[in-house]
């Protein structure tokens, strides 16, 4: 382990909770590795010019003395005397991406707007300032949201969009030199103005706890991209949102306090697909504080422990970040970290570049079956406020999914959302499906998910604005019918004739594994009750059920510690082998038997001869000599590693409590009952995991539901009902719902899927 004397050079205190893992430095592979990396960066256009960065200064400055201007007109108009008029004063903070450094061109700065006691947040800051800002020529789309969890008013200031927070201080006048980093600022404080102080305390605290700011600046750069790119960027569909990344980021950076970008890149990916969740990434200890806020703590707090990746802040209160995560997306960015682990490793060996890293995922290509969640209004500022309403709740389409089918149908939703330019004010979502890996379609049986799909709109449609017009459809769609407006330009694209990373991947594993026929991943779906026939095989079908076969072994056993569930190598799209190179398929073979070693990584290939850079022993970095035999780098990159395992192994030994919930707290956090409170029909009733299709002119076998005692009989699996956030389930309206089942006059969507396996993640 590291030297326990470690200290930050600013303040001479260690940054974390544990001890480094690694104090060494870069190797001159780490220079010119990540000299590459900034300059993909830089050619992905993710720095914004001097004009533009010239240009949100000038707009932070204008709108600083708008918000005095404002606090002094309001104190006046509420008879302040002259006096107290003059000191009164606002202030403007930034947080977010731009606070961290690492915005890129166009994107919208998140401010907070900071003001005495006498300025009230809903007449004064909602009324009085909005009325202001909407006078200026300079300001458009101005969009006011009041009733959100974090209040905040959008617009265009010059062409710089912002999000501008407010929080109501105790104080009666706001120093210009006000730290609000401070606990003692959130006294007697309302709870919106907790949450609103919350993300610049954050973004200041993750500032002050990374050993070397630039090096994490570039590092967050890079994992936002590739989140972008590998299509888990999301906080609201249950991925990581913007401050996710950044802790993620910053704890790699503790651990690893003297590497640069490429080390970093390389080592996040390394240690988090070792982490074993759900214990908790911290970048600090958990502080109680004296003002008797709740603070993260599965210990006491019941709906803590039922948080699957849980990244908790590391400013008073500490909460956890990332509660939207579900099994399904944490079983995907599971996935994710593996393939960047693996494409870091042949990085390292010559045989991949950055540009390996960041290929976009093909979602479209990835599942055979996909739910299409259509959502439309009579105008523009209806359809961004239903827009924004649906989308908070799609996760709940996919917990209800999930927990419908006993985790049998997993879901994987699509974090953006696509238009069609031919309807006016129209909008789509995607959901990938596919049967859960291991699971053989006689074990899962059919999947009817009517009336979850009926349970998850009526949720939606109890939205308090809701407007005439504002409407939502779900339907079933193939792979071969996703509308072509989700592609670029409009058309779709042909079958990819450019080997990717998955593909390759894919390929190796056909070649060095014996493949055993398996015909139980003939896909069979349902619509509305109808069989659409027989279903014509496509050329790379074949490959895909040999590759779901091997999926168990492309785990890399000398990366991955013991784990809840197996995480895959391969996400792979389709693969056509109509035109394989068989020499490269054997000589890939033979490599892999002759260097099968646990990290083959650490063997370098390259002029340079650049040595490994990775644990205990490295503090001090040289090069290897050349006649350095290749059993001997081996061997010391395996006892190098091991050791790195180990101390990831030690990070994560403390004493996190993870779900020991009663049944009684199983039925407080079930909370919402998701408007139905259904009566279970005993004639409809599930057996084992099976939910068989009836005819179209019969009524879909009711769903089994939780009944108003909360007792689930058993009938869900801890991954369900663990996935649940409490605060989120809460129903809005609950009135007017009775407990009778829903009446299914016509089929909203029928699923019988003999077969939705994904191989190795990615059908074809």
């Amino acid at each position: 382990m590291a030297n326990p004397g470690l200290s930050n050079r600013n303040n001479g205190q260690r940054l974390g909770i544990t001890e480094p893992i690694s104090l060494g430095g870069p190797t001159e592979y780490d220079l010119m590795k990540t000299k590459e990396l900034e300059k993909y960066l830089q050619d992905a256009g993710l720095y914004e010019s001097q004009e533009e960065a010239v240009s949100r200064e000038e707009v932070l400055g204008r709108l600083d003395q708008i918000v005095k201007v404002w606090v002094k007109t309001i104190s006046r108009a509420k008879g302040l005397n002259e006096q107290l008029v003059q000191e009164a004063n606002a202030k403007i903070f930034t947080f977010g991406s731009y606070r961290l450094g690492v915005h890129g061109p166009g994107a919208d700065i998140d401010t907070l707007c900071v003001g005495p006691r006498h300025a009230t947040r809903e007449e004064d800051f909602f009324g009085e300032l909005h009325r202001m800002l909407a006078e200026m020529p300079e300001v458009t789309e101005l969009h006011p949201v009041p009733d959100a969890h974090v209040p905040v008013l959008q617009f265009k200031f010059g062409g710089v969009s912002i999000d501008l927070l407010y929080a109501k201080l105790s104080l009666w006048v706001i120093p210009e030199d006000l730290d609000i980093s401070q606990d003692s600022i959130l006294q007697n404080v309302d709870e919106q103005t907790v949450r609103s102080l919350n993300g610049c305390r954050v973004t200041d605290q993750i500032l002050r706890l990374v050993p070397n700011i630039q090096s994490f600046r570039t590092t967050l750069r890079c994992m936002r991209l590739w989140a972008k790119r590998r299509g888990v960027y999301s906080n609201v569909t249950g991925f990581l949102g913007g401050i996710n990344w950044a802790l993620l980021v910053a704890r790699i950076c503790q651990l690893y306090p003297n590497a640069l970008p490429n080390m970093l890149v390389s080592r996040f990916f390394r240690v988090y697909t070792q982490w074993r969740w759900p214990n908790p990434v911290m970048l600090c200890a958990i502080e109680e504080g004296s003002l008797g806020l709740q603070v993260w703590d599965p210990r006491r707090n019941p709906k803590d422990r039922y948080h699957l990746m849980p990244i908790i802040t590391p400013a008073y209160p500490s909460m956890n970040s990332s509660y939207n995560v579900s099994s399904s997306t944490l079983r995907i960015m599971s996935e994710e970290f593996q393939r960047g682990s693996e494409i870091c490793k042949a990085m390292e060996s010559n045989k991949a570049e950055w540009d390996t890293l960041f290929e976009p995922y093909p979602f479209f290509e990835a599942y055979k079956n996909y739910l299409q969640i259509d959502i439309s209004a009579e105008n523009a500022d209806d359809l961004r406020n239903w827009k924004g309403w649906v989308a908070s709740r799609l996760r709940q389409l996919t917990l209800k999914i999930e927990r419908h089918t006993y985790n049998m149908l997993q879901c994987h939703p699509h974090p953006g959302d696509f238009s069609d330019k031919s309807k006016p004010f129209h909008c789509s979502y995607f959901m990938g499906l596919q049967r859960k890996q291991g699971v053989s379609a006689n074990d899962g049986g059919h999947f009817d998910i009517r009336l979850t799909v009926e349970e998850f709109k009526q949720a939606v449609n109890v939205y308090t604005l809701w407007k005439p017009g504002m409407e939502i459809h779900v339907c079933h769609v193939k792979r071969k019918n996703i509308p072509n407006f989700v592609f670029p330009g409009g058309v779709r694209p042909p079958r990819p004739s450019k080997l990717t990373w998955d593909m390759r991947q894919a390929l190796e594993l056909k070649a060095s594994v014996q493949i055993l026929p398996d015909k139980s991943d003939e896909s069979k779906t349902v619509l509305d009750g109808s069989d659409d026939g027989s279903k014509r095989k496509r050329p790379d079908d074949s490959v895909e059920n040999n590759l779901r076969n091997v999926k168990s072994i492309a785990l890399s056993s000398g990366d991955v510690l013991e784990a809840s569930s197996p995480i895959s190598t391969v996400s792979s799209l389709s693969i056509k082998c109509d035109n394989m190179d068989m020499n490269r398929l054997v000589e890939s073979q033979r490599e892999i038997s002759e260097s099968n070693l646990e990290d083959s990584f650490k063997k370098f290939d390259n002029p340079a001869n650049i040595p490994f850079q990775n644990g205990d022993s490295e503090v001090s970095s040289t090069c290897s000599p050349r006649t350095k035999t290749l059993q001997a780098a081996a061997a010391h990159a395996s006892s190098s590693n091991e050791a790195e395992k180990r101390a990831i192994e030690n990070i994560m030994s403390g004493t996190y409590v993870p779900h020991q919930a009663l049944a009684e707290e199983l039925d407080e956090l079930e909370d919402d009952l998701e408007h139905m409170n259904q009566v279970k029909d005993s004639s409809g009733s599930i057996r084992g995991s099976q939910v068989e299709s009836s005819k179209e002119t019969e009524p879909a076998a009711p769903i089994t539901s939780r009944s108003g005692t909360g007792h689930s009989n058993g009938s869900y699996s801890n991954g369900g009902l663990e996935e649940l956030e409490p605060a989120e389930l809460v129903a809005p309206v609950s009135n007017g719902y009775s407990s009778a089942p829903v009446a299914q006059r016509k089929p909203i969507i029928r699923l019988s899927f003999t077969s939705l396996g994904k191989a190795t993640g990615k059908s074809s």
